[in-house]
């Protein structure tokens, strides 16, 4: 994956044409097109993922306020989750219904609750599904990343108690759960063997 520079770079990502299709055992198993990533000036929000229906338009990730990195991660989860299933009718997303994320979704359940400023509406949506997995998957890429900046990004976030984050101590169990959900899928994400 590319991180994002300049005016626009691809991401290649998509969809799975079939989960159980066999591929070869090298690389990333996927039939993904390439999706612009476009970096912004935005300070009202780090990222965001468009698409229409079914399929992704672009990633957005704002080069302000020092969130890239987080930012990009985690609207490159709600791509891979709205690419993994996505159901017309109820507009419901991999992370909600899909049984490969059930034993993640048991184990997000017991996560703290983080709150950020703002109503009801903003508190609902950050405790979405959809959003919590897109946040644990972020979460995840920066703790296994062999990446010692990266490494670094996360502990600073979680020194700071960053509401995006969750403490170390209780993640643990969920970043398995999260790189699970690719091995239950058929998808290599991670280089790095599973946790334990």
């Amino acid at each position: 994956m590319c991180r994002p520079r300049g005016k626009a770079s691809s991401a290649f990502v998509g969809r799975r044409r079939r989960v159980t299709t066999p591929e070869p055992a090298d690389g990333l198993r996927s039939d993904l097109s390439p999706v612009p990533v476009i970096a912004t000036a935005t300070i009202t929000e780090a990222g965001a993922y468009r698409f229409r229906l079914r399929d992704p338009i672009d990633l957005r990730v704002s080069r302000v306020g020092g969130r890239s990195a987080l930012g990009f991660l985690h609207e490159l989860g709600h791509l891979l989750d709205h690419q993994i299933f996505y159901d017309r009718k109820t507009r419901s997303w991999a992370s909600e219904v899909h049984p490969a994320f059930a034993s993640w979704r048991d184990a997000a359940a017991l996560l703290e609750k983080r709150v950020l400023p703002g109503g009801y509406s903003r508190q609902r949506y950050f405790q979405s599904v959809h959003e919590v997995w897109a946040r644990s998957y972020a979460q995840t890429v920066l703790l296994r990343a062999e990446d010692r900046a990266l490494n670094r990004r996360l502990e600073k976030l979680q020194s700071e108690d960053d509401a995006h984050i969750w403490p170390a101590g209780q993640f643990a169990s969920v970043a398995v759960e999260v790189e699970l959900v690719f091995e239950r899928l058929g998808l290599r994400q991670l280089s790095l063997p599973l946790a334990a």
